[in-house]
């Protein structure tokens, strides 16, 4: 066959696969941003910066109390009679271990290595207001800054990934003709003869644009720490056309890393990404003040647990009603953003999750993705946190510049490596660790979105995967260039406005197991006879007389 051939069969696959309204519409949405940003950079701006506002002032409220509504009920599959369904009839495709590598890698790693050695230090300056005894910046706020990164990067947000995955592997392949999609959560609400119709071509178009913002967010943190590791290690000074440059280059890795498939390259690098993890966490913690992290460790998470139910829901509302928002505004600016680009990362997430999930039961699934993760999650932001924290307290490294708005929390990692011995090799793995993370979380994330602009194929076409990873790219640097350098500010407000309209769509995902898991495996808290609207009682002939009670035959 000629190449002219080949391309045409390419370009033939590529049309014939396309779920032309899904594509179309998620195409036109980011593609049109991205050309406004070229014509106006500062409408851009000012566009996003006011819907994010309108986005907190009205919902912060309803993704608090959708994601803790999230976590109680995986937490219940893992240990509840649900737990046991099976995802289809087919044995797993790949072994715990891969599955659990890729599953952290494609998630939300990225995020882990970016906020690791930062997160803590904000916290340990300034609490949150619901801890209104502790006092910023001394050695109480140590344990409670640690406390409150735990409670971020463990349970709620892997949550949310792990119900959309769970919702759509749950539907795809225990139900005739229900596709790899992301509205396919939504089978039992939406009915399987309707996920062609309007509405659930608003669900994948949503989805679409919601895994645009996210991951392009995640992709800029990425890309900004890379670039900025250049700078403070090498002096290599990047600026705009730098930038480009830069995530142009990463676009080609992780396009290629696509191209591979999921077997060939996703699998692989995902495995490589967990080695080079753990090593650089382990390395961290001998290097560091050892003991003093076992003991943080420890005290952190007792207090995570023992206060989850209050930070969960903590809104500042006391604060608010006094006439002083900042409680608010400080649980905005954290809690609020992380669970918003945790949902703007669900649809992506929860449908790479369910492609690789194929035979496993709902409990391996949950509890994979809620307490495997939070394992690995955990020691990280422990030892690489604790340790910033405690160099900055006793004056072996200075993040004052971070901590003050001065310095991006993209140089933390590098101040931080800087005072180890041999800091350079410190330095030269976690570049290496943060180039990595950012491939395995594009090309997951470009697959999943070919995934779903194709109405659910689990192998789109080369041409639909490499259009989305350089929109996914060219989104990534536009953010990067917007939020400019040392301000995380533009990325943080695209992830709460595309997250912030998914919370409910993973809301119906949960209501929609339950009222599946409910008919046919049994209900947990009610007997399967009641009726929860109406009356229960069968209809009865009508007694002679006056209506009056009709008198039973047991006498």
């Amino acid at each position: 066959m000629s190449s002219a051939d080949a391309d045409q069969g390419m370009v033939d696959e590529f049309l014939e696969e396309i779920d032309a309204v899904v594509f179309l519409f998620g195409a036109l949405l980011t593609v049109g941003v991205i050309a406004a940003f070229f014509i106006s950079p500062s409408t851009v701006e000012s566009g996003i910066s006011t819907l994010n506002d309108q986005m907190l002032g009205a919902f912060n409220w309803a993704l608090l109390s959708i994601v803790f509504l999230i976590v109680i009920f995986l937490l219940f599959l893992i240990i509840g009679p649900w737990g046991k369904i099976k995802m289809g009839d087919e044995d797993p495709e790949y072994s715990f271990l891969s599955f659990f590598a890729m599953l952290y890698s494609a998630g939300f790693a990225a995020g882990v290595v970016f906020w690791g050695p930062t997160e803590a230090l904000f916290y340990y300056a300034n609490p949150s207001p619901l801890f209104e005894g502790v006092e910023g910046s001394t050695a109480e706020a140590m344990t409670i800054a640690t406390q409150q990164t735990l409670f971020h990067w463990a349970l709620p947000q892997l949550a949310v990934f792990t119900i959309m995955g769970i919702a759509i592997g749950y539907f795809a392949y225990n139900y005739e003709n229900v596709p790899l999609r992301v509205s396919s959560a939504l089978t039992p609400i939406i009915g399987a003869e309707n996920l062609d119709g309007p509405f659930a071509k608003i669900v994948d178009i949503l989805a679409v644009f919601a895994t645009i913002g996210g991951v392009a967010t995640s992709l800029g943190f990425i890309g900004s720490q890379f670039v900025t590791g250049l700078d403070y290690q090498w002096g290599i000074s990047m600026g705009n056309i730098g930038i480009l440059l830069v995530v142009t280059f990463m676009t080609l890795l992780f396009t290629t890393s696509m191209v591979l498939g999921v077997d060939k390259g996703i699998r692989r690098l995902s495995n490589f990404n967990m080695i080079l993890f753990v090593v650089l966490m382990i390395a961290t913690l001998i290097v560091g003040p050892t003991l003093f992290l076992i003991l943080l460790g420890t005290q952190a998470i007792g207090g995570m647990i023992s206060d989850f139910v209050s930070m969960s829901l903590f809104t500042g509302a006391g604060a608010f009603g006094g006439g002083n928002p900042e409680a608010t505004n400080w649980m905005n600016a954290w809690t609020v953003f992380y669970w918003a680009w945790a949902l703007s990362w669900s649809p992506f997430a929860g449908l790479f999750i369910a492609r690789i999930s194929k035979g496993r039961t709902v409990r391996e699934v949950a509890f994979t993705g809620i307490v495997a993760t939070s394992a690995a999650t955990i020691p990280w932001f422990t030892f690489v946190g604790g340790t910033s924290v405690w160099a900055h307290h006793n004056g072996v490294a200075d993040f004052g510049a971070v901590i003050a708005g001065e310095q991006g929390a993209e140089v933390s990692g590098f101040i931080l490596f800087e005072a180890f011995p041999m800091g350079s090799i410190f330095m030269l793995a976690f570049m290496i660790l943060v180039t990595t993370f950012f491939v395995t979380s594009a090309d997951s994330s470009t697959l999943a979105v070919s995934m779903m602009t194709t109405g659910g194929k689990a192998r789109p076409s080369t041409i639909n995967r490499i259009f989305w990873g350089v929109v996914l790219g060219m989104t990534a640097a536009i953010l990067m260039i917007l939020g400019g350098t040392g301000s995380a500010n533009t990325l943080q407000q695209a992830a709460i406005i595309t997250g912030t309209p998914f919370a409910f769509v993973c809301f119906l995902a949960m209501l929609s197991l339950i009222r599946d898991f409910g008919s046919n495996y049994g209900r947990v808290l009610l007997q399967d006879e009641t009726v929860l609207i109406g009356s229960s009682r069968k209809a009865e002939p009508e007694s002679p007389g006056r209506g009056g009670p009709v008198e039973s035959d047991d006498d």
